[in-house]
């Protein structure tokens, strides 16, 4: 049995002021507030995202960078308050936030990262060989992407799944599938 631990990573400008994508350095009160996490691991991951790296570093882990754990691609509004672009183009983004399935201009679609990250659970396994005991510290999207795909709910939930930051997911993966698991 492998027991997989998600971290949402530490609060950033961006995610206080729905900046979509981007690179931004976490909250110092929410990496203060990260160390104050326990958590132990045989094998540890994070995001690409500073906030990530930073976020596990705060936990006192080492985590191996996984580029495939990145937070959703936003193509052309990376990096663009949503705020903005509902001024600028309200159809467009309303479309966007109301169908999942449709992506922002050179971006990704939802099931565009839940596929994603479905096949790094599908290698996890391999990935970690005998170490059972996984964290994985990612953008509050990814740990969405990941509770969505393990439930086998349509992209259309990702509404109704709130991840805040240093939130904690708990699954399990046994005879070939994955669990929420409740402690």
């Amino acid at each position: 049995m492998t027991a997989l631990t998600l971290i949402a990573h530490a609060l950033t400008p961006a995610l206080r002021g729905l900046v979509l994508g981007g690179d931004a350095e976490p909250d110092p009160a929410g990496v203060e507030a990260a160390r104050g996490l326990e958590l132990t691991a045989d094998a540890v991951y994070a995001g690409p995202e500073r906030a990530a790296v930073r976020t596990a570093e705060a936990l006192g882990l080492t985590p191996v960078v996984e580029p495939v754990l990145r937070d959703r691609e936003y193509g052309d509004w990376a990096g663009r308050d949503l705020e903005e672009l509902l001024a600028a183009d309200p159809e467009r983004v309303s479309a966007w936030l109301e169908r999942p399935h449709t992506a922002t201009p050179g971006g990704e679609t939802e099931n565009d990262v839940i596929a994603r990250v479905a096949d790094w659970l599908g290698d996890l396994d391999q990935l970690t060989g005998d170490r059972r005991t996984v964290v994985a510290v990612v953008h509050p999207a990814v740990v969405r992407a990941i509770v969505l795909y393990v439930l086998d709910a349509p992209a259309e939930s990702l509404r109704h799944v709130d991840v805040r930051p240093l939130a904690r997911v708990n699954l399990s993966h046994h005879a070939g599938s994955w669990s929420l698991a409740f402690h």
